[in-house]
Protein backbone atom coordinates (compact mmCIF):
# COMPACT_ATOMS: atom_id res chain seq x y z
CA UNK A 1 0.00 0.00 0.00
CA UNK A 2 1.36 3.43 -0.98
CA UNK A 3 2.36 5.87 1.74
CA UNK A 4 0.15 8.89 2.35
CA UNK A 5 0.83 12.43 3.44
CA UNK A 6 -0.54 11.42 6.85
CA UNK A 7 2.13 8.70 7.10
CA UNK A 8 4.85 11.24 6.27
CA UNK A 9 3.55 13.66 8.90
CA UNK A 10 3.45 10.91 11.54
CA UNK A 11 7.01 9.73 10.85
CA UNK A 12 8.36 13.30 10.79
CA UNK A 13 6.43 14.28 13.92
CA UNK A 14 4.71 17.26 12.28
CA UNK A 15 1.23 18.25 11.16
CA UNK A 16 -0.14 17.27 7.75
CA UNK A 17 -0.38 20.98 6.90
CA UNK A 18 3.38 21.30 7.43
CA UNK A 19 4.09 18.44 5.01
CA UNK A 20 1.78 20.02 2.44
CA UNK A 21 3.50 23.39 2.80
CA UNK A 22 6.95 21.87 2.33
CA UNK A 23 5.79 19.85 -0.70
CA UNK A 24 4.63 23.11 -2.25
CA UNK A 25 7.92 24.89 -1.53
CA UNK A 26 6.43 26.99 1.23
CA UNK A 27 8.37 28.40 4.21
CA UNK A 28 9.61 25.99 6.89
CA UNK A 29 12.45 25.71 9.38
CA UNK A 30 15.48 23.93 7.89
CA UNK A 31 15.31 21.29 10.65
CA UNK A 32 11.62 20.65 9.95
CA UNK A 33 12.17 20.48 6.23
CA UNK A 34 15.01 18.00 6.76
CA UNK A 35 12.78 15.70 8.88
CA UNK A 36 9.95 15.81 6.35
CA UNK A 37 12.27 15.13 3.41
CA UNK A 38 13.84 12.21 5.31
CA UNK A 39 10.37 10.76 5.97
CA UNK A 40 9.41 11.18 2.30
CA UNK A 41 12.52 9.29 1.23
CA UNK A 42 12.13 6.56 3.86
CA UNK A 43 8.49 5.94 2.93
CA UNK A 44 9.08 6.44 -0.80
CA UNK A 45 6.14 8.83 -0.74
CA UNK A 46 4.96 10.03 -4.16
CA UNK A 47 2.79 13.17 -4.08
CA UNK A 48 -0.33 13.00 -6.24
CA UNK A 49 0.62 15.61 -8.84
CA UNK A 50 -2.84 15.74 -10.40
CA UNK A 51 -4.59 16.41 -7.07
CA UNK A 52 -1.92 18.89 -6.00
CA UNK A 53 -2.25 20.68 -9.32
CA UNK A 54 -6.03 21.02 -9.06
CA UNK A 55 -5.77 22.51 -5.57
CA UNK A 56 -3.03 24.96 -6.43
CA UNK A 57 -3.83 25.67 -10.11
CA UNK A 58 -0.46 24.21 -11.17
CA UNK A 59 0.63 21.24 -13.25
CA UNK A 60 3.95 20.62 -11.45
CA UNK A 61 5.57 20.14 -14.85
CA UNK A 62 8.34 22.26 -16.36
CA UNK A 63 9.36 22.09 -20.01
CA UNK A 64 13.02 22.03 -21.02
CA UNK A 65 13.80 23.06 -24.60
CA UNK A 66 17.19 21.96 -25.95
CA UNK A 67 18.43 21.88 -29.56
CA UNK A 68 19.47 18.21 -29.49
CA UNK A 69 20.07 15.33 -27.08
CA UNK A 70 22.90 14.16 -29.34
CA UNK A 71 25.32 16.80 -28.06
CA UNK A 72 26.77 15.77 -24.68
CA UNK A 73 26.50 19.29 -23.21
CA UNK A 74 22.73 19.44 -23.79
CA UNK A 75 22.22 15.87 -22.58
CA UNK A 76 24.13 16.49 -19.34
CA UNK A 77 22.33 19.79 -18.80
CA UNK A 78 18.96 18.02 -19.18
CA UNK A 79 20.06 15.37 -16.66
CA UNK A 80 20.86 17.99 -14.02
CA UNK A 81 17.69 20.01 -14.71
CA UNK A 82 15.55 16.91 -14.18
CA UNK A 83 17.35 16.11 -10.91
CA UNK A 84 16.93 19.66 -9.62
CA UNK A 85 13.24 19.69 -10.52
CA UNK A 86 12.67 16.31 -8.87
CA UNK A 87 14.10 17.62 -5.61
CA UNK A 88 11.43 20.31 -5.75
CA UNK A 89 8.66 17.80 -6.61
CA UNK A 90 8.38 18.85 -10.25
CA UNK A 91 8.58 16.70 -13.36
CA UNK A 92 10.18 17.61 -16.67
CA UNK A 93 8.84 17.66 -20.24
CA UNK A 94 11.77 17.42 -22.67
CA UNK A 95 11.54 19.21 -26.01
CA UNK A 96 14.30 18.10 -28.37
CA UNK A 97 13.68 20.97 -30.81
CA UNK A 98 16.45 20.35 -33.36
CA UNK A 99 16.33 24.12 -33.89
CA UNK A 100 12.77 23.88 -35.23
CA UNK A 101 11.00 27.12 -34.37
CA UNK A 102 7.52 25.55 -34.66
CA UNK A 103 8.33 22.99 -31.94
CA UNK A 104 9.67 25.72 -29.66
CA UNK A 105 6.59 27.89 -30.21
CA UNK A 106 4.38 24.89 -29.42
CA UNK A 107 6.05 24.49 -26.04
CA UNK A 108 5.73 28.20 -25.31
CA UNK A 109 2.02 27.86 -26.04
CA UNK A 110 1.85 25.07 -23.46
CA UNK A 111 2.61 27.60 -20.74
CA UNK A 112 -0.09 29.93 -21.98
CA UNK A 113 -2.54 27.02 -21.99
CA UNK A 114 -1.47 26.03 -18.43
CA UNK A 115 -0.20 22.63 -19.56
CA UNK A 116 3.20 23.31 -17.96
CA UNK A 117 4.09 25.86 -15.28
CA UNK A 118 7.24 27.24 -16.87
CA UNK A 119 10.06 26.72 -19.34
CA UNK A 120 13.85 26.54 -19.29
CA UNK A 121 15.13 27.05 -22.81
CA UNK A 122 18.32 26.72 -24.83
CA UNK A 123 17.02 28.18 -28.06
CA UNK A 124 18.45 30.16 -30.96
CA UNK A 125 15.22 30.55 -32.94
CA UNK A 126 13.29 33.73 -33.65
CA UNK A 127 10.77 33.50 -30.80
CA UNK A 128 11.09 37.01 -29.36
CA UNK A 129 7.44 37.84 -30.07
CA UNK A 130 6.35 34.95 -27.84
CA UNK A 131 8.48 35.99 -24.86
CA UNK A 132 7.70 38.68 -22.30
CA UNK A 133 9.06 39.67 -18.91
CA UNK A 134 5.93 38.22 -17.23
CA UNK A 135 6.40 34.85 -18.92
CA UNK A 136 7.72 32.03 -16.63
CA UNK A 137 10.78 31.43 -18.79
CA UNK A 138 14.49 31.15 -18.01
CA UNK A 139 16.92 31.24 -20.91
CA UNK A 140 20.40 29.73 -21.11
CA UNK A 141 23.05 31.93 -22.78
CA UNK A 142 20.62 33.83 -24.97
CA UNK A 143 19.06 37.18 -24.15
CA UNK A 144 15.95 38.64 -25.75
CA UNK A 145 14.54 42.06 -26.57
CA UNK A 146 12.40 41.81 -23.43
CA UNK A 147 14.00 41.65 -19.99
CA UNK A 148 13.97 37.87 -19.86
CA UNK A 149 15.90 36.12 -17.09
CA UNK A 150 18.89 34.13 -18.27
CA UNK A 151 21.74 32.07 -16.86
CA UNK A 152 25.09 31.79 -18.58
CA UNK A 153 28.68 30.72 -18.06
CA UNK A 154 31.32 33.44 -18.14
CA UNK A 155 31.97 33.29 -21.88
CA UNK A 156 34.06 36.48 -21.80
CA UNK A 157 36.62 35.19 -19.30
CA UNK A 158 36.46 31.81 -21.05
CA UNK A 159 37.57 33.37 -24.32
CA UNK A 160 40.40 35.21 -22.57
CA UNK A 161 41.44 32.06 -20.70
CA UNK A 162 41.69 30.09 -23.97
CA UNK A 163 44.00 32.75 -25.45
CA UNK A 164 46.13 32.80 -22.30
CA UNK A 165 46.50 29.01 -22.28
CA UNK A 166 47.53 28.82 -25.94
CA UNK A 167 50.05 31.59 -25.25
CA UNK A 168 51.44 29.76 -22.20
CA UNK A 169 51.68 26.57 -24.25
CA UNK A 170 53.94 28.32 -26.76
CA UNK A 171 51.54 28.72 -29.70
CA UNK A 172 52.73 31.46 -32.07
CA UNK A 173 49.98 31.46 -34.72
CA UNK A 174 46.51 31.11 -33.26
CA UNK A 175 43.04 30.89 -34.75
CA UNK A 176 39.40 30.87 -33.72
CA UNK A 177 36.93 28.47 -35.39
CA UNK A 178 33.18 28.50 -34.80
CA UNK A 179 29.67 29.06 -36.01
CA UNK A 180 27.31 31.87 -35.14
CA UNK A 181 23.58 32.60 -35.04
CA UNK A 182 21.71 35.76 -36.00
CA UNK A 183 20.06 35.80 -32.55
CA UNK A 184 21.79 37.65 -29.67
CA UNK A 185 23.68 35.37 -27.30
CA UNK A 186 26.42 35.48 -24.68
CA UNK A 187 28.23 32.81 -26.71
CA UNK A 188 29.49 35.49 -29.13
CA UNK A 189 31.73 36.70 -26.29
CA UNK A 190 33.88 33.58 -26.69
CA UNK A 191 35.27 34.86 -29.98
CA UNK A 192 35.20 38.54 -29.01
CA UNK A 193 37.28 38.20 -25.86
CA UNK A 194 39.57 35.54 -27.30
CA UNK A 195 40.43 38.03 -30.03
CA UNK A 196 40.88 40.90 -27.55
CA UNK A 197 43.17 38.82 -25.34
CA UNK A 198 45.24 37.77 -28.37
CA UNK A 199 45.67 41.43 -29.29
CA UNK A 200 46.81 42.27 -25.75
CA UNK A 201 49.28 39.37 -25.91
CA UNK A 202 50.60 40.71 -29.21
CA UNK A 203 49.38 37.75 -31.26
CA UNK A 204 47.59 37.85 -34.60
CA UNK A 205 44.33 35.91 -34.48
CA UNK A 206 42.93 34.31 -37.64
CA UNK A 207 39.17 33.76 -37.74
CA UNK A 208 36.94 31.15 -39.37
CA UNK A 209 33.34 31.97 -38.42
CA UNK A 210 30.40 30.43 -40.26
CA UNK A 211 26.68 31.18 -40.15
CA UNK A 212 24.73 28.21 -38.77
CA UNK A 213 23.45 25.77 -39.83
CA UNK A 214 26.83 24.90 -41.36
CA UNK A 215 26.47 22.68 -44.40
CA UNK A 216 29.91 21.02 -44.24
CA UNK A 217 31.99 22.13 -41.25
CA UNK A 218 34.91 19.78 -41.91
CA UNK A 219 35.21 20.95 -45.51
CA UNK A 220 35.33 24.60 -44.40
CA UNK A 221 37.90 23.80 -41.71
CA UNK A 222 40.10 21.91 -44.19
CA UNK A 223 40.10 24.86 -46.64
CA UNK A 224 40.94 27.24 -43.80
CA UNK A 225 43.81 25.16 -42.40
CA UNK A 226 45.20 24.49 -45.87
CA UNK A 227 45.25 28.24 -46.53
CA UNK A 228 46.98 28.87 -43.19
CA UNK A 229 49.51 26.06 -42.57
CA UNK A 230 51.29 28.22 -39.99
CA UNK A 231 48.47 27.80 -37.43
CA UNK A 232 49.70 25.97 -34.34
CA UNK A 233 46.96 26.82 -31.83
CA UNK A 234 43.17 26.75 -32.22
CA UNK A 235 40.29 27.82 -29.98
CA UNK A 236 36.97 26.27 -31.07
CA UNK A 237 33.57 27.63 -30.05
CA UNK A 238 32.58 24.25 -28.56
CA UNK A 239 34.02 20.85 -27.78
CA UNK A 240 31.95 19.38 -30.63
CA UNK A 241 33.63 21.73 -33.12
CA UNK A 242 37.02 21.08 -31.50
CA UNK A 243 36.57 17.32 -32.05
CA UNK A 244 35.76 17.92 -35.73
CA UNK A 245 38.82 20.19 -36.06
CA UNK A 246 41.04 17.47 -34.58
CA UNK A 247 39.65 14.92 -37.04
CA UNK A 248 40.46 17.23 -39.97
CA UNK A 249 43.96 17.83 -38.65
CA UNK A 250 44.49 14.08 -38.34
CA UNK A 251 43.32 13.57 -41.94
CA UNK A 252 45.77 16.28 -43.05
CA UNK A 253 48.61 14.48 -41.28
CA UNK A 254 49.07 17.22 -38.66
CA UNK A 255 49.62 15.80 -35.20
CA UNK A 256 47.57 17.01 -32.22
CA UNK A 257 48.95 18.29 -29.88
CA UNK A 258 52.56 18.07 -31.09
CA UNK A 259 52.03 20.30 -34.15
CA UNK A 260 48.69 21.95 -33.44
CA UNK A 261 47.08 22.44 -30.03
CA UNK A 262 43.30 22.67 -29.75
CA UNK A 263 41.03 24.02 -26.99
CA UNK A 264 37.25 23.70 -27.04
CA UNK A 265 34.50 25.08 -24.81
CA UNK A 266 31.96 23.13 -22.69
CA UNK A 267 33.74 20.40 -20.73
CA UNK A 268 32.33 17.33 -22.49
CA UNK A 269 33.03 13.91 -21.01
CA UNK A 270 31.65 10.42 -21.65
CA UNK A 271 30.72 10.13 -17.98
CA UNK A 272 31.23 12.04 -14.77
CA UNK A 273 34.69 10.73 -13.88
CA UNK A 274 36.04 10.34 -17.42
CA UNK A 275 38.74 12.65 -18.85
CA UNK A 276 37.66 15.56 -21.03
CA UNK A 277 37.24 14.64 -24.69
CA UNK A 278 39.43 17.62 -25.63
CA UNK A 279 41.26 20.32 -23.70
CA UNK A 280 38.47 22.72 -22.89
CA UNK A 281 37.05 25.71 -21.11
CA UNK A 282 34.73 23.96 -18.66
CA UNK A 283 31.23 25.28 -18.05
CA UNK A 284 29.68 24.51 -14.63
CA UNK A 285 26.88 22.49 -16.23
CA UNK A 286 25.32 21.18 -13.02
CA UNK A 287 25.37 24.60 -11.37
CA UNK A 288 23.88 26.23 -14.48
CA UNK A 289 21.03 23.72 -14.40
CA UNK A 290 20.39 24.11 -10.68
CA UNK A 291 20.47 27.90 -10.82
CA UNK A 292 18.12 27.91 -13.82
CA UNK A 293 15.63 25.72 -11.93
CA UNK A 294 15.92 27.89 -8.81
CA UNK A 295 15.33 31.07 -10.81
CA UNK A 296 12.31 29.57 -12.58
CA UNK A 297 10.69 28.34 -9.36
CA UNK A 298 10.97 31.85 -7.91
CA UNK A 299 9.53 33.40 -11.08
CA UNK A 300 6.60 30.99 -11.02
CA UNK A 301 5.85 32.20 -7.48
CA UNK A 302 5.83 35.79 -8.71
CA UNK A 303 9.10 36.62 -6.95
CA UNK A 304 11.83 38.80 -8.42
CA UNK A 305 15.23 37.34 -9.32
CA UNK A 306 18.36 38.75 -11.01
CA UNK A 307 17.85 39.13 -14.74
CA UNK A 308 21.38 37.91 -15.58
CA UNK A 309 23.40 35.29 -13.73
CA UNK A 310 27.00 34.60 -14.83
CA UNK A 311 28.80 31.53 -13.50
CA UNK A 312 32.59 30.98 -13.53
CA UNK A 313 34.48 28.70 -15.93
CA UNK A 314 37.87 27.00 -15.69
CA UNK A 315 40.41 25.26 -17.91
CA UNK A 316 40.23 21.48 -18.23
CA UNK A 317 43.28 19.60 -19.49
CA UNK A 318 42.67 17.05 -22.22
CA UNK A 319 44.81 15.25 -24.81
CA UNK A 320 44.60 18.03 -27.42
CA UNK A 321 47.09 20.37 -25.71
CA UNK A 322 50.52 19.80 -24.24
CA UNK A 323 50.97 19.76 -20.49
CA UNK A 324 52.57 22.84 -19.01
CA UNK A 325 55.98 22.08 -17.53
Amino acid sequence: MSATMKDVAKMAGVRIETVSRILNNGPAKPSTRKKVEAAIEALNYKPNDYTRGLKLDRTFYVALIIPSVWQPFFAEFAFHVENALEKNFYKMHLCNSNGTVDKEREYLQMVMQHRVDGIIGITYSDIDEYISRNFPFVSIDRYFTEDVIYVTADNSSGGRLAAQKLHELGCQHVAYIGGYQDTPSEITNRRKYFELECQELGKECLILEMLEPIEDLKKEVRHFLTAHPEIDGIFAISDTVAIDVCEVLDQMGRAVPDEVQVIGFDGQRIHKDAPYLVSTIVQPIQEMAEVAVDRLLHVMKGESVPQRTILPVHYGQGKTTKKLK
